[in-house]
């Protein structure tokens, strides 16, 4: 299993998306508070398709 606090998130992009749709700079911390919030949202899909019983997480698991 992969490190509980490993970076989920291309960081290049997210500062270049951030940049360009609010022209605004992206503090060092926020790849990792977003991929904390990434985590929280698959384990909550994960959950959900196990109350389905499937092996796979699909997009509506994340509803």
């Amino acid at each position: 299993m992969s490190d509980s606090k490993e970076v989920l998130v291309v960081t290049s992009k997210l500062k270049k998306y951030i940049r360009s749709s609010a022209d605004m700079s992206t503090s060092a911390n926020v790849a990792s508070a977003l991929s904390d919030t990434i985590r929280s949202l698959c384990d909550q899909a994960v959950e959900n398709a196990k109350a389905d019983k499937r092996k796979t997480v699909m997009d509506r698991d994340f509803s």
